[in-house]
């Protein structure tokens, strides 16, 4: 008796409920974020042409990144919430893994400008207006503080929502060190203090950029989520009562926060295919979260098991009971 592609049972469907529900209060809470930056982006640029300040305009120009990240982020978000349907058997809930990837390389493309130019000052430093950049910094940080908090109430366990939240994080920190070298240039009149505030948040959004590309890419090339080792889970897997041998095992995940399973299992002659499916499909989901499983069970020896072994992926996880 042979079970094939049998499938863990799905949670029940107010999970999916919660979901839209979760996923429109993530919309609020990145509108109103997207609307207070708007605003303040707006006339920041006004600020920094008349104040002449690489710091402010370098703000503003992040705080453009900032927007078009909620922006992607608020598409990827209702293109996520579509069903699965046709060709597209996981529905769009990767396009927020393309946000994130998007808003992590325009991190490092935004601070590799902003290096350039902060280097080029450093060499020649222009008059900048002191006073007028640390009012405008000091509003800046108001701004950011409540956008940051804005989009810390929404989901950041999505790998989108950290994309934009990692702009917008950075873009304070820019706001702080362009106030300490306001403040800098008013009582010293040093006005690489500037380019200088400018090359912090360069490191800042190096370090953002690097993270949020490497975890997406991470999804893309289904990779084992972090936490997940399929090393120990195969062992695991490979020790429960009736289990004679576990292989072909893939873990990925589909989305960020949505890990799935897929495994062969060999299992003894006598043993009954579905109790065991059952087994291990509880057993994933109870300690792994793991509730996407598409587990091929059969017995030792059948026709079909033996063929489908010839050429496994990935080492073999063998039971160590009789």
């Amino acid at each position: 008796m042979t079970q094939h592609g049998a499938v863990a049972p799905e949670t029940p469907g107010h999970a999916h409920s919660h979901g839209h529900a979760s996923a429109d209060s993530d919309r609020r809470w990145l509108a109103g974020a997207l609307a207070v930056i708007t605003v303040f982006m707006l006339g920041e640029v006004t600020v920094g042409v008349i104040a002449g300040s690489l710091a402010l305009l370098s703000d503003a120009a992040h705080m453009l990144t900032d927007a078009a990240s909620i922006v992607v982020a608020l598409w990827a978000i209702r293109l996520a919430a579509r069903p699965a349907a046709g060709r597209m058997t996981y529905g769009w809930k990767r396009v927020e893994i393309l946000s994130a990837q998007a808003n992590g390389v325009t991190l490092l493309v935004l601070a590799a400008w902003l290096a350039y130019e902060a280097i080029r000052r450093l060499a020649q430093p222009p008059e900048v207006a002191g006073t007028l950049v640390l009012i405008t910094a000091l509003c800046g940080i108001v701004v950011n503080l409540a956008a940051t908090w804005m989009i810390s109430r929404a989901n950041r366990s999505s790998l989108n929502v950290e994309g934009a939240f990692q702009h917008i994080l950075n873009d304070l920190f820019a706001f702080i060190a362009t106030a300490v070298a306001g403040v800098i240039i008013m009582t010293t009149g040093f006005a690489r203090a500037d380019a200088l505030a400018t090359l912090v948040v360069v490191v800042l959004m190096l370090k953002a950029g690097v993270g949020l590309v490497v975890a997406s890419s991470r999804v893309f090339l289904e990779a084992a989520p972090l936490g997940l080792d399929p090393a120990v889970i195969g062992d695991e897997l490979g020790r429960r009562d009736g289990v004679l041998e576990v292989h072909d095992l893939h873990i990925w995940e589909i989305t960020s926060g949505s890990p799935a399973l897929s495994a062969h299992i060999l299992v003894a002659p006598a043993s009954d295919c579905h109790a065991v499916r059952a087994d291990l499909s509880r057993l994933l989901a109870a300690s792994h979260n793991i509730e996407h499983t598409t587990l091929q069970v059969d017995h030792l020896g059948a026709e079909l098991a033996d063929a489908h072994c010839d050429h496994p992926h990935g080492p073999s996880h063998r039971a160590h009971h009789p």
